[in-house]
């Protein structure tokens, strides 16, 4: 029988592999506040990553503000930065490889979660 070595509530790990636990956010929930309203960080806010979702609603805000101060090559370049970002987390929440704010993995429907052995940690 393996020894355990730390035991944590999302992580237990023994000497061999790594068990790690997933979220309990929605998978489709965080999908589609990130493809409805991603530009203003919703989805951030729902899995609990309160900074990312304060960036995000903080460039979605500052583009106006450029706007509507007549700089609107600077607000386009901002809302740009903020729907590449968006478009990149999207995608990492469609393949399963972004965490909440607890450090669980959002998982989609029927993802396997891979146990990592000690050697490939």
């Amino acid at each position: 029988m393996e020894a355990l070595i730390s035991v944590d509530s999302d992580v237990q790990t023994t000497k061999s592999q790594r068990h790690i636990r997933p979220s309990e956010k929605s998978y489709i929930v965080a999908v589609c506040l990130s493809g409805i309203f991603g530009v203003m960080g919703v989805h951030h806010f729902y899995l609990d990553r309160y900074l990312e979702g304060i960036f995000d609603l903080g460039l979605f805000v500052l583009g106006f503000v450029l706007f509507f101060c007549g700089m609107p090559f600077w607000a386009w370049l901002v809302w740009a930065i903020d729907g590449i970002h968006t478009f990149i987390v999207t995608i990492m929440l469609l393949t399963g490889s972004v965490k909440d704010g607890s450090g669980r993995l959002v998982c989609y429907p029927g993802q396997r979660l891979i146990t990592e052995n000690e050697n490939n940690v």
